[in-house]
């Protein structure tokens, strides 16, 4: 059984194969196209998914969409009409769209060429659900998913059951929804926009912005948004505009409420800065430390609500809002839950597993087989290839056959003060490096992090960076319980740091936290023996890891992408399968 997921036209499209019940591969569409969060049909991804399965279009029993056209197209009608006449923009785009919209069925039945009534739509939210319990290794969990909207439902809490030895039904139910336009993702995401980062794209930029302010405006928030024990939300829509408007998604007034005029885009804010440019860039760090605090209190009573419904302590977490590694930690320290379970993509690209592995579980019943233990389901380019790419570039290298030689090569660079690539292997299932597509560096020194902000990556100077540490060392390097849940091994859970660890790794210690990677030597061997090589070196089994691009760029996928990037940065080296490339 062949059954191949998408999702796309709104953003992060993605395409993943599933071969009887096992995912073979998937990837975001940004990859090769690169263009960064790519929104068009998925076709390079999928052209990848049905090679590396070595199978074609004749072979899929089904194609499964991550929506539902027609619903979602309803509810943009039915909002432009209820908000007419201010919704002018909105109405004319679409009647620009809504043809497309309405023929989905159509159109991924002539793009992948299969019958049509084997192409199937799959809820939006129940997509979301899938990708977690379906990939989770839990016989039974509640599910909360939680992002800016599907078709009607921004928010929703449900259950799921389905046994390893094939007993009983399979089944995921979403027992309650929030619906639009009452979203805790679309007002994070209003509020992106307010603090002059790009929506779908600079969520996660805010949430490092956070840890530089004090949530001194969380009382003016709560007068836009009200939040209920039971984790429904309520906002107060006259300071939005993403249900009237396709230019932006927040009203005039939200500025006189807080007393800060928004900030214009891509303007560097840099919180330590002194005078007066950085006085106003620690207002928008409170303004962005008071919405993160009303995010983990949302996010935690949705979770509470969650389990008790469900009467389940653990829990499998989807949707945008999902990346929101500090609430996901609140989630564990606050709201009842036991055993947490996110994949490494809980965003729009995993609703194309999350469609795929619907279909397989509930649809068809099949049986379960797949544990998401890992994100290296995309393409991997073998060390001839690399070698044709590095001869093009006029690149000299040492070429090693041994992985031995090359983990102790890289651990030997880091330790010596060295910044480098590191490409092995396939490369990730979500917008993580995790240890195929990094750059990595040594995280004792405490101008690593300014030095690879400004130097390599070309972005803000509040950015932080991950500790990818050695599994087995996680529980002395981290300050609280939960470095064994699953999050951890995606970079889901922002935990704070033991102060000694912190006080030795200062490069990757964001205000006492940081953004944790565990990483096994069962599930990423070569990335395992470069941290316990640079640990023979250094007593730290941890280096800093942060994802192989530059600001704005897709993370890289090819030999040729790595070398650009190379190129075009301070990287002190390159490393990629058996080839060591360094400075002249």
């Amino acid at each position: 059984m062949v059954i191949l997921g998408i999702s796309a036209f709104f953003h992060d499209s993605a395409a993943a194969l599933l071969v009887d019940g096992e995912l073979v591969a998937a990837a975001e569409e940004e990859r090769f196209s690169r263009r960064k969060h790519d929104r068009d049909f998925p076709a390079r991804a999928i052209a990848f998914c049905l090679e590396t399965a070595g199978v074609d279009a004749r072979d899929v029993d089904y194609v499964a969409f991550y929506e539902r056209p027609g619903l979602k197209a309803e509810r943009a009608l039915t909002t432009i009409l209820a908000e007419a006449p201010a919704t002018f923009g909105p109405f004319t785009r679409f009647l620009a769209e809504g043809g497309d919209r309405l023929n989905v069925r159509r159109l991924i039945s002539d793009a992948v060429g299969i019958e049509a009534d084997r192409v199937l739509f799959v809820d939006h939210h129940l997509s979301h659900a899938a990708s977690s319990f379906f990939a989770s290794p839990f016989e039974s969990a509640a599910t909360l998913t939680v992002d800016g909207v599907g078709e009607w439902a921004t928010s929703s809490v449900g259950e799921g059951a389905a046994s390893w030895d094939g007993e009983g039904r399979n089944r995921l139910e979403l027992k309650e929804t929030l619906n639009f336009p009452h979203s805790l993702g679309l007002l994070y995401s209003a509020f992106t926009e307010f603090l002059g980062f790009r929506v779908n794209d600079g969520e996660y930029k805010v949430m490092g912005l956070a840890a530089y302010g004090t949530p001194r405006y969380r009382e003016a928030i709560s007068k836009v948004a009200r939040l209920y024990d039971d984790g429904s939300l309520w906002l107060d829509m006259r300071y939005f505009r993403y249900h009237r408007s396709t230019r932006t998604g927040f009203h005039p007034r939200l500025a006189d409420l807080l007393g800060v005029p928004p900030c214009p885009r891509d303007v560097e804010l840099e919180p330590d800065e002194p005078g007066r440019r950085g006085e106003l860039a620690r207002r928008y760090a409170d303004i962005a430390a008071s919405l993160q605090r009303f995010t983990e209190d949302a996010v935690v009573a949705m979770a509470r609500r969650a389990v008790e419904v469900s009467g389940q302590r653990r829990l499998c977490m989807a949707g945008g809002v999902a990346l929101n590694g500090v609430a996901n930690f609140q989630v564990l320290e606050r709201a009842g839950v036991e055993e947490l379970f996110i994949p490494s993509v809980p965003g729009d690209s995993g609703g194309s597993l999350g469609a795929a592995l619907y279909v397989h579980h509930v649809l068809l019943g099949g049986p379960r087989r797949f544990v998401m233990r890992h994100a290296s389901w995309g393409a991997r380019h073998d060390d001839d290839a690399v070698a044709r790419a590095v001869e093009r570039a006029g690149l000299a290298s040492e070429r090693h056959d041994d992985p031995a030689a090359i983990t102790k090569i890289t651990a030997d660079l880091l330790a010596n003060g060295g910044v480098g690539g590191w490409f092995q292997g396939r490369f990730e299932f979500g917008p993580r490096a995790l240890g195929n597509r990094s750059i990595l560096a040594d995280p004792r020194g405490a101008s690593m992090k300014d030095l690879i902000n400004r130097k390599v990556k070309f972005r803000e100077p509040f950015r932080p960076f991950a500790p990818a540490m050695l599994h087995d060392r996680a529980p002395g390097y981290v300050a609280a319980p939960g470095a064994e849940q699953w999050p951890t091994r995606f970079m889901l859970l922002v935990m704070p740091l033991a102060e000694e660890f912190a006080a030795s790794a200062p490069a990757v210690d964001h205000f006492g936290t940081g953004r944790i990677q565990t990483v096994s030597a069962e599930e990423n061997p070569l990335f395992h023996s470069v941290i316990e090589q640079f640990q023979d070196r250094t007593g730290l089994g941890c280096v800093l890891n942060t994802s192989f691009n530059l600001r704005g760029e897709p993370i890289v996928a090819t030999p040729q992408e790595a070398i650009s990037t190379f190129e075009r940065s301070g990287l002190d080296f390159l490393i990629m399968e058996g080839h060591v490339i360094s400075r002249p």
